[in-house]
């Protein structure tokens, strides 16, 4: 068996799959989405489809260092997302061909399902609240939601108001919540933002600092006891490693279409166990992107609680469930999304509907924001 054929797919809302077919006609899916890049990521798969039309789908392994090491430069972004998608879509074709799914063959199942949690918005606390009852009685007991839109470099604690009434208002409604400081926030307000929300008891926070901020997310660690949550900005094991080293982090949220695939997040979370760290692999992406996280959380003790991107804001067009045959092989139940059974990823695509998709090229671009003096914002 040989790969015979590399093709890639833009697929509204924001997303790109990627399809390996053999030259035997097996077949395999993956997803490199890497959200408002995809042209990158698709540039990407030219030097890709250079190197391993013709090689052998089984070596994995091999084909990832060869991927990874061999173009001279590495890591990043854009490679890593494409090595992502190719590197699973080999497990969806090995797993298919063999009739396993991907997590029997990293070692089996350690759970039957993993805690699930889905995004709600709104500018308002009763928004809020409104949107975590839906989230409530879809079965979810545990949201997340952005702390804020863009802040200044300074300002006071009034400041923080609103956000606290907000995430109040998603725990009347009987939720967890982790806030997802996105970014956006720079220290100096970062730490009392965090300071202010420690009393509520807060699932996590989520980038309370751009993660090429080592040293003040060390300084908020000591300053809180809230656990902090960072990772989808780090691309391989070797970029996790100095914040597992400096004790910074309490849980990391590698994403399994930007680090390098199913098996690169399965030794960071291997690593992370080692420190006694707990994985939520960060996934506002697709089908795809999600049957690959479940993957790991099947086979990885450390992995605590998934995100899922089912009706989140950035689906318009099309969301989570629209290019999956079997819809059920990725809905929650009662909070939790089920292990999958099948095999390879455990999600059989609608092709036709991602061809389709395809003719009309998403150039989905996240918004830029600006502060009130017209300097550049965090988005």
């Amino acid at each position: 068996m040989k790969i015979g054929r590399i093709e890639t797919f833009y697929v509204a809302p924001r997303w790109l799959f990627v399809r390996v077919e053999s030259d035997d006609g097996a077949i395999g899916w993956g997803e490199a989405s890497l959200e408002g890049h995809a042209e990158a990521v698709d540039g990407a798969f030219e030097a890709l489809r250079d190197r391993f039309i013709g090689e052998d789908p089984f070596r994995i392994e091999h084909i990832w260092q060869v991927g990874y090491r061999s173009g001279f430069y590495r890591g990043g972004a854009v490679l890593m997302s494409a090595l992502a998608g190719l590197e699973q879509a080999l497990w969806d074709l090995k797993g298919r061909a063999l009739g396993l799914p991907a997590w029997e063959m990293l070692g089996g199942r350690v759970r039957d399902k993993v805690r699930a949690y889905a995004w709600i918005g709104g500018d308002r606390p009763h928004e809020i609240a409104d949107a975590a009852r839906g989230r409530r009685d879809q079965g979810f007991s545990a949201v997340k939601m952005n702390a804020t839109a863009e802040l200044d470099w300074i300002g006071t604690p009034r400041l923080f108001d609103e956000v606290i009434e907000r995430v109040k208002a998603a725990q009347d409604a009987g939720m967890d919540v982790g806030l997802d400081f996105h970014g956006r926030v720079h220290r100096p307000m970062a730490k009392q933002l965090a300071k202010a929300l420690e009393p509520l008891g807060l699932l996590f926070i989520e980038e309370p600092l751009l993660s090429e901020n080592p040293e003040g997310l060390r300084q908020i660690s000591e300053l809180v006891s809230t656990p902090i949550a960072l990772g989808e900005r780090l691309y391989s094991r070797w970029d996790f490693k100095p914040f597992f080293e400096a004790g910074a982090v309490d849980i990391i949220q590698p994403d399994l279409s930007h680090a390098g695939g199913i098996l690169e997040v399965r030794k960071i979370a291997a690593m992370a166990e080692a420190y006694d760290i707990a994985v939520a692999p960060h996934c506002p992406l697709g089908p795809l992107a999600l049957a690959s996280c479940l993957q790991v959380a099947a086979c990885s003790p450390n992995v605590a609680i998934q995100e899922m991107s089912l009706g989140i804001h950035y689906n318009v067009g099309a969301d989570l469930l629209t290019y999956c045959k079997h819809k059920e092989q990725l809905s929650p139940v009662d909070g939790y999304l089920p292990v999958p059974s099948a095999p390879g990823l455990g999600v059989d695509i609608d092709e036709d509907a991602v061809r389709e998709s395809n003719k009309d090229r998403h150039r989905w671009r996240n918004p830029v924001w600006h502060l009130k003096d017209g300097s550049f914002a965090e988005w």
